[in-house]
């Protein structure tokens, strides 16, 4: 038998002939080892075992940027719907801070249930700016179990934040209770308080005592502590068979000219001496304007006042001092204390009571009116206007040239020739081309289609009617309205 045997003299490999001749095996074992050498398929192998594990780190991370985004906007989304919620709340449960956060929270709660599983969510809530803020602090993170792998030793992306450390994501509500609303706001507010508003509802009230309760929650509403910045100010408009107002004011609207009394028959004025019998008196309340102005709201004077009421006995339906016209105020004390003492009786001028809700925000009669409660130009920047009509029934009082009342005469007498709903509707068709927002409210007005036809009619548009037929009803048609009013927004 032949063998080979390779000794290594320092650099060279030399072969020792011991058989037979090897030449031919040992070169195709020398080939068959250099291209093992050369062969790169190893290399490939390699290359694509680690591209495949990057490829696996950026799919996964992807897919945890996907669920960190996802959860991300939903935090958020439930954050925002939180402090707004909390924001409504404190406008209307008068304030109540705890009650206010307890609303926040359940409403994040509720929003974050069908998010993905996050880890340290410290997100709170707390009413700031002394009640005039709703705020959500803290955070929250989502688990990365892919990213993570990208720094498997520090373990610096086991986790990511859904919100921004600092301050910039911290979502805050700004409401108008106790503080603004961002604009300034100028509320007339008429109240029905005539006979008919002595009966009971369904809901087991009087009606007058369901309205007092309605509009005092408006007023906590829309009326805020700090006007250092922007205002809001709410005018009162008590009305039945007519509208009575302050000494001054009465004395600013109507003409000096008119006798304190006066003798008239069948529609005419006649001698004293001869008439005693038919003998009128003035009273301190005011009944429609007349003339080519009855419709308008061109400054009273000469030509342009409204009439005097004149009654037998000096006392017009609005017979209490405590029934008188309120000028715009921020005054909420002086606002309630007043709608407290309003009671019913009387027929239903709503013509009059609407012309005042006009008269009391129109510029053009800021003249007649106290300090501070002037009302400022149309079109006055960030400045809403707001008349908020309420009655019961169907208008059905008018007056005749004298400033006698008509009861239920709706024509042929009355001083304007139309009957007052009529009367209303026109005087509402040119406040709103004022710019003047209108709200109307049916207070268990039923199936008369007249009322409902005067106040549709009256409202802006349909979203401005409501047609309440209970107490509790008509509460929150007063607090829709207000909560239309005040304007409620995100500031973060």
């Amino acid at each position: 038998m032949s063998t080979i045997s390779l000794q290594r003299d320092q650099s060279a490999v030399t072969l020792k002939k011991e058989g037979p001749p090897v030449q031919g095996v040992v070169k195709r074992g020398l080939e068959a080892l250099g291209n093992f050498a050369a062969d790169t398929a190893g290399d490939i192998a390699i290359l694509f075992g680690l591209m495949a594990m990057v490829m696996f780190i950026l799919i996964g991370a992807a897919v945890d940027m996907g669920r960190w985004l996802n959860a991300r906007d939903q935090t958020l989304a439930a954050i925002d719907a939180a402090v707004l919620a909390a924001g409504r709340a404190l406008q209307t449960n008068g304030g109540d801070i705890p009650k206010a956060i307890e609303v926040a929270k359940a409403y994040y709660a509720q929003n974050t249930k069908t998010r993905l599983p996050v880890s340290n969510d410290t997100v709170n809530f707390a009413v700031i700016d002394g009640g005039g803020s709703v705020e959500a602090k803290g955070s929250a993170r989502i688990k990365t179990p892919f990213i993570s792998l990208l720094d498997p030793v520090g373990h610096k992306f086991t986790t990511l934040p859904l919100l921004n450390l600092d301050d910039s994501e911290s979502a805050r509500a700004r409401i108008a209770t106790n503080r603004n609303a961002e604009n300034n706001l100028e509320v007339s507010l008429m109240l029905d308080t005539s006979g008919s508003m002595d009966e009971f509802t369904s809901s087991g009230n009087k009606k007058y005592i369901d309205m007092r309760a309605a509009a005092k929650d408006l007023i906590d509403i829309v009326i805020w502590a700090d006007q250092s910045t922007y205002t809001s100010k709410v005018g009162l408009v008590p009305f039945s068979g007519d509208v009575r107002l302050p000494t001054t004011l009465f004395n600013n609207v109507t003409d000096a000219a008119l006798p304190a009394q006066r003798c008239i028959k069948s529609g005419a004025v006649v001698n004293c001496s001869t008439n005693k019998s038919v003998l009128y008196k003035k009273t301190a309340c005011v009944a429609e304007r007349t003339g080519s102005n009855k419709y308008t709201d061109v400054a009273p004077g000469a030509g342009n006042f409204v009439m005097a009421n004149y009654t037998s006995d000096a006392v017009c339906e609005q017979d209490k001092t405590t029934d008188e016209v309120l000028p715009m105020t921020n005054d909420k004390n002086v606002l309630k204390a007043r709608i407290d003492t309003l009671t019913p009786q009387g027929y239903t001028a709503g013509e009059v009571g609407t012309a005042w809700a006009w008269y009391l925000l129109s510029p053009n009669w800021a003249s007649v009116l106290p300090a501070g409660s002037q009302p400022v130009a149309y079109g006055t920047p960030k400045t809403k206007k707001i008349a908020i009509l309420m009655t019961d029934g169907e208008y059905n009082s008018t007056h005749d040239v004298n400033g006698l009342k008509n009861g239920l005469s709706q024509s042929g007498a009355n001083a304007n020739g139309d009957s007052s709903p009529v009367q209303a509707k026109s005087i509402c068709a040119a406040m709103k081309l004022k710019g003047i927002e209108v709200y109307t409210v049916g207070f268990n007005v039923g199936d008369n289609t007249t009322a409902v036809d005067t106040l549709s009619n009256c409202a802006t548009d349909a979203s401005h009617f409501y047609n309440a037929t209970n107490g509790e009803q008509i509460k929150q048609a007063f607090r829709d309205i207000a909560l239309k009013a005040v304007k409620l927004y995100l500031s973060k």
